[in-house]
């Protein structure tokens, strides 16, 4: 490592947008130049052998030096910052880091390198976390996709993978991104929404877990719906804690999100094509391989594509109670959604045929939705009753309906029961589930 050295006067040539503060802008200047010098001094890459206490005693010093020739001298809290700063720009994820150990936030939003969103609670929030430059935030992506053994540059501008904690990384790179690097982080918690913290928080209520969960055990086909960010993920997590312990779990997804409660499962992902345009493993594959691993239910953890034709076959030859989720506006919009993914797979099949197969599979929608002001609600529990005259026939058991838009910008409504007893319940009862008519009677759930 290299001693003594000197931090020249900082006038690189950032340039910032006028709504980024002088001062916060004059820090990321100092700091940009300092992690300039320390890459310079030693080789970044083979930090894991440096000692650690020389380490911070040379940033120390760097910073202490770069806090005096400044042109607005730093105070000690600023230098505090400007320490921290410098040792998550050398180990971890730069500006970022401190969103990152945030529980609160659940998306990180990066624009470009002066424009940083969160979502916490649900709400979207502007934060004053900045990047020097376009270099610098391309840096921080690089070392993000490097850590999960990937890459991203002007050959390979995109990438979508997911952090060791199960984060969903998706970063876009010019070309492809005109206007520079962008870059978003969906987080998962360490300590995932069990179905307690569901129903405190109002997403859903006792009275529709209990027909759910038992639907779950008694191996009901479900799907549920719902746009980005409505909880599809979480929801399909807590029901698979209702399957019971005894039966084999495989699990099927792009990116690897669900923490199942559920001891005896095996867990499959994807593979993207490597750089030579081969070797890709998609879900489809994994769907086909899956039931050459006599699993007893198949769970796939968004459904998207081709692999559509092989799921609905498995639910209807022996793998009966098997889940996953779809993107869809509605519990209609859903099975309709079903069948232009079955289109996709070239086998020219009447309409009527597949909207049979998917009756005949599936028998439960739960479509869950993002309201104003950040609450999620579970809309709609939907039986697919049949197939009529060549169409669906839904019926609601359980419904959300919104009320109104309080003051504060956050949607209110109360959940029904609409009335209707569903058709599997004379199913679920032989197979030993026993739910109060009282459960469907038309009312209002407290």
């Amino acid at each position: 490592m290299k001693q003594n050295l000197t931090i020249p006067e900082i006038s690189n040539g950032l340039q910032f947008p006028d709504h980024v503060d002088p001062l916060e802008q004059e820090f990321q200047r100092i700091k940009s130049s300092i992690h300039q010098q320390l890459v310079e001094s030693f080789d970044l890459s083979r930090l894991q052998h440096v000692d650690q206490d020389q380490l911070w005693k040379h940033v120390r010093t760097l910073a202490d030096s770069a806090a005096v020739t400044s042109r607005e001298s730093l105070d000690q809290l600023d230098r505090q910052r400007l320490l921290e700063e410098l040792l998550a720009e050398i180990y971890g994820l730069g500006p970022i880091e401190k969103l990152m150990l945030d529980p609160e936030v659940s998306d990180i939003l990066v624009n470009d390198p002066y424009t940083v969103y969160v979502e916490r609670k649900g709400r979207l929030e502007l934060t004053d976390v900045v990047f020097a430059d376009d270099d610098h935030l391309v840096r921080i992506i690089q070392r993000i996709v490097a850590r999960m053994g990937r890459r991203i540059d002007e050959v390979s501008p995109m990438v979508d993978a997911r952090l060791p904690d199960g984060s969903r990384v998706n970063a876009v790179i010019p070309p492809l991104a005109i206007d520079g690097p962008a870059l978003s982080i969906r987080r998962f918690g360490t300590n995932p929404l069990t179905i307690n913290n569901l129903e405190e928080n109002g997403s859903v209520l006792p009275d529709i877990i209990t027909f759910l969960s038992a639907a779950i055990r008694t191996r009901i086909g479900c799907i549920i719906s719902g746009g980005t960010g409505a909880g599809k993920t979480t929801m399909l997590n807590n029901l698979s804690s209702y399957i019971p312990t005894s039966e084999r779990l495989v699990t099927i997804e792009d990116s690897a999100e669900l923490i199942l409660q559920h001891p005896h499962r095996v867990r499959m992902e994807t593979r993207p094509a490597n750089t030579e345009g081969a070797g890709e493993v998609s879900q489809r594959d994994l769907v086909r391989n899956s039931l050459r691993m006599r699993p007893d239910r198949i769970i796939v953890g968004e459904v998207r594509g081709t692999e559509v034709w092989d799921m609905l076959q498995a639910m209807n030859t022996g793998h009966e109670g098997s889940l996953t989720t779809i993107h869809a506006n509605s519990a209609r919009d859903a099975l309709v959604r079903l069948e232009m993914m079955v289109a996709m797979t070239g086998f020219d099949l009447p309409i009527s045929v597949v909207r049979q197969y998917v009756a005949s599979g599936i028998k439960l929608v739960v479509h869950l939705a993002r309201l104003a002001g950040g609450p999620r609600r579970v809309m709609q529990v939907a039986e697919i009753v049949d197939v009529q005259d060549g169409n669906y026939r839904i019926e609601n058991i359980f419904e959300f309906r919104q009320r109104e838009v309080g003051e504060d910008g956050i949607a209110r409504g109360d959940f029904f029961a609409t009335g209707y007893v569903p058709t599997c319940l004379e199913r679920m009862e032989a197979a030993g589930a026993r739910l109060p008519k009282s459960l469907f009677e038309k009312r209002r759930i407290a």
